[in-house]
């Protein structure tokens, strides 16, 4: 009679495939740029958090992201009030 106390283990397997030569375990899917992430493989936790977030507020990005930014607001601003028929001319004075 078996021990009800203790789980069925499932049956294991040590397959390695027949023709693969390269390095590390070919079943592991990993992102290409993972390595270059500072989100990925990160250990959780609110000091890690803080920590984290403190490091890529030094991290300085690209200088000319607010303008870019700004400019493709307005654009779609400026669309979006063609598209509804927005009459500007209230804004200028006669």
């Amino acid at each position: 009679m078996r021990n009800f106390l203790k789980l069925r283990r499932n049956k294991s397997f040590d397959y390695s495939p027949r023709h693969y030569k390269g390095e590390g375990n070919p079943y592991k899917i990993e992102h290409k740029l993972d390595k270059f992430r500072s989100t990925a493989h990160t250990q959780r936790g609110l000091k890690n958090k803080v920590s984290n977030a403190v490091e890529d507020l030094k991290n300085e990005g690209d200088k000319n992201l607010k303008i870019r930014f700004l400019v493709i607001v307005a654009v779609l601003i400026l669309l979006f009030l063609y598209i509804i028929d927005f009459d500007l001319s209230i804004f200028l004075n006669p």
